[in-house]
């Protein structure tokens, strides 16, 4: 679904400019807003409280006062209708900022402080524009090794533009999170471990609420077209290697790598069957492992994870193999065979199909 983008018009004199547009380019590179930098500017036989009424065409208005934009006498009855009562009653949010020494009236609120453009009040106004924040918050954690420059350094790189850092401690990662969980439309946590690339496009598309039912490749394009065109921060736990690359998307996407530190991911059944066939307990119970793989499919199926469906039943197919269990290895080149169908491999899918029936007609002759 195509998000509408809300339209931020700024109010202000033509002196004022390069502050305005600075401000402009730093809500534009994190914020999702259209802002009307040529046509919030002050004309001749215009003024402040003419162009804040004009500014309501927009969903946000935000009145720049300086020197150059103030009277210097201002009654509350010039500027009260303009910029309080006529904005509440059209439902329009608008707010103020302080360029430089003057006095703009106490009772304007929100208020941002701009004189010198300090980094802190840009922050606080994207913030305002933005107007939500993420569900996730993150978890207590050790404390981490960093301290504000640490933050600070992530906070530019990560939340002030889109980018990619890696850091080594996951405390540290936690409180960037705490941090500057507003700028972001939402967190996404990946654990990474030893897993595979197909594990956690599967599990980045389950928090996104996407269904995967493509291949990896298809899964990944989707994923990046989704996340690229969306203010998120993906912090890839645990991601020691270069697999992580992968999830660092580009467009209005953060990524955030943590080298070391993961988390418990006992509650995932899901993780918990990957895990049990990616790094197989040669003495592990046959059984148990085929009672797995079938949980395995069950929840890859209904939750149409279609490319962990199908690399678990690789798996399953090579373990059987191992043992020489000609029914397993039937039952998992049929869910393979499918599921290339599914794809438009038919050719793949004829072959795994001509492979099962072979190996089914042996064991049907074995007692013989």
């Amino acid at each position: 679904m195509q998000t509408l983008i809300p339209g931020l018009f700024p109010c202000y004199a033509p002196g004022d400019r390069p502050a305005v547009a600075a401000m402009a380019a730093f809500l534009e590179r994190g914020a999702d807003v259209r802002i009307y930098l040529d046509e919030g500017e002050i004309r001749p036989g215009e003024d402040l409280i003419s162009k804040a009424r004009d500014a309501r065409t927009a969903e946000i208005v935000v009145v720049f006062f300086s020197r150059l934009s103030m009277p210097a006498r201002w009654a509350r009855a010039q500027w009260e209708d303009a910029l309080v009562k006529e904005p509440a009653d059209e439902n329009v949010r608008i707010g103020f900022v302080r360029c430089d020494d003057c006095s703009p009236p106490a009772v304007l609120r929100p208020r941002f402080e701009f004189a010198g453009l300090p980094t802190k009040s840009l922050r606080e106004l994207k913030r305002w524009v933005r107007h939500r924040e993420p569900a996730y918050f993150p978890p207590a954690a050790p404390g981490c090794s960093g301290g504000e420059a640490d933050l600070e350094v992530l906070g530019i790189a990560l939340a002030d533009r889109a980018g990619t850092e890696t850091v080594a401690d996951l405390g540290l990662a936690f409180e960037f999170v705490r941090a500057y969980r507003e700028d972001f439309d939402e967190i996404l946590v990946l654990e990474c471990g030893d897993r595979s690339v197909t594990a956690l496009a599967g599990d980045l598309g389950a928090q996104l609420g996407l269904s995967l039912e493509g291949d990896l490749d298809s899964n990944l394009e989707r994923l990046r077209e989704f996340c690229a065109a969306r203010r998120f921060l993906l912090l890839l736990a645990d991601a020691g290697t270069p697999d992580a690359q992968e999830f660092a998307f580009g467009g209005r996407s953060s990524t955030l790598i943590v080298t070391g530190g993961g988390l418990d991911p006992s509650h995932d059944t899901l993780r918990r069957v990957q895990q049990a066939f990616e790094k197989p307990d040669t003495s592990a119970s046959w059984a148990e492992l085929c009672v797995l793989a079938r949980t395995g499919l069950r929840l890859t199926r209904d939750q149409r994870r279609v490319a962990e469906c199908y690399e678990l039943m690789q798996l399953w197919y090579a373990a059987a193999e191992a043992r020489g269990d000609r029914k397993v290895l039937a039952e998992a080149s049929r869910e393979m065979a499918w599921i290339l169908e599914g794809w438009g491999r038919e050719e793949e899918a004829r072959h795994l199909e001509r492979q099962r029936t072979a190996d089914f007609e042996d064991q049907m002759l074995l007692p013989f």
